[in-house]
């Protein structure tokens, strides 16, 4: 009986070292998949907000594969919420207009990664549109009525929305702010397709847009690209980038540009308009942080 019960005790003991083992390893595993945190992307809204969801799960889904950990995408309101979300580190990755890119790198040292091709190139232009009854086919002509005319921006953040085309209107002497111009009225309409759609509807008599964006709503058929008239045309513009915090591992960093030039889901590349993905730098959006430099939104 007293043999039985060492032989119980020991039995005992053992079961309890090597559960406790168990256990630990299963906590160092649990630490372990801890360890790789969410990786958060903030998208700036390319179409009116909710246009996007199917689009952005899938791309979700597709880079957490790859990545071999979780990834969340959030579609913002605005450009700003986006840059905000970076500075203060809320965010790892995010898909911005090239304004809205040099304030992030310029606050947070973002880096850029990847920008979206269309048609095959990583260009677009600013584009300032009309109503086809509108008298006006070049922008002199618009301007030479200015006081009559009612003139839309976009989002103020946005590069091809505003801050192109109102350096443009600075330059040709009619425009310093929203408050003082030589216009009828000048509204932000927050989004391009909201601009297209005043215009479309005469609300507004023109206004400027991304020409990407532009002929993506016209091919989508969400306005009719027989009601505008294009009356001004900036030169090339580097494509939106797709921008990493500069704390972002190469490896990961190789990883989420491998990811991005393999796409070619159509509803991925649609809502960006895009015909598939390249790599970027900093240095392409060189002209846009003058520009920026130039109207005081950032510093040198």
């Amino acid at each position: 009986m007293k043999k039985w019960s060492i032989l119980f005790a020991l039995t005992l003991v053992l079961s309890i070292f090597l559960a406790a083992c168990g256990s630990s390893e299963n906590g160092s595993g649990e630490q372990e998949t801890e360890e790789k945190e969410v990786f958060t992307i903030g998208v700036i809204p390319a179409q009116t907000e909710g246009e996007m969801d199917t689009a952005m799960k899938k791309l979700q889904d597709l880079l957490s594969k790859e990545l071999d950990r979780e990834v969340s995408i959030k579609v913002y309101p605005d450009y700003n919420g986006v840059v905000e979300a970076m500075n203060y580190d809320q965010i790892n990755m995010a898909y911005l207009g090239p304004l809205t890119y040099v304030i992030a790198e310029a606050n947070s040292n973002a880096k850029a990664i990847i920008t979206q091709l269309i048609d095959g190139k990583p260009y677009y232009h600013s584009y300032i549109i009309t109503h086809k009854d509108n008298p006006w086919n070049t922008i002199e002509e618009m301007l030479a009525d200015s006081k009559e005319v009612d003139f839309a921006f976009g989002d103020p953040n946005s590069t091809s929305g505003s801050l192109i085309p109102s350096i443009e209107l600075q330059e040709r002497g009619v425009y310093k702010s929203e408050d003082d111009n030589e216009f009828a009225t000048v509204r932000f309409t927050g989004s391009h397709d909201a601009t297209a759609l005043a215009i479309q509807n005469k609300q507004v008599d023109a206004g400027a847009i991304d020409s990407a964006i532009y002929d993506q709503l016209v091919e989508s058929g969400k306005i009719e690209g027989e009601q505008f008239k294009t009356i001004w045309e900036s030169e090339e513009l580097f494509q939106y980038p797709w921008a990493v915090l500069e704390s972002t591992d190469d490896a990961t960093v190789k990883k989420l540009q491998e990811t991005f030039l393999a796409i070619e889901d159509p509803e991925i590349l649609d809502a960006f308009g895009a015909s598939g993905f390249t790599e970027a730098t900093n240095e392409d959006y060189e002209s846009i942080k003058q520009a920026a430099i130039k109207q005081g939104i950032i510093k040198e």
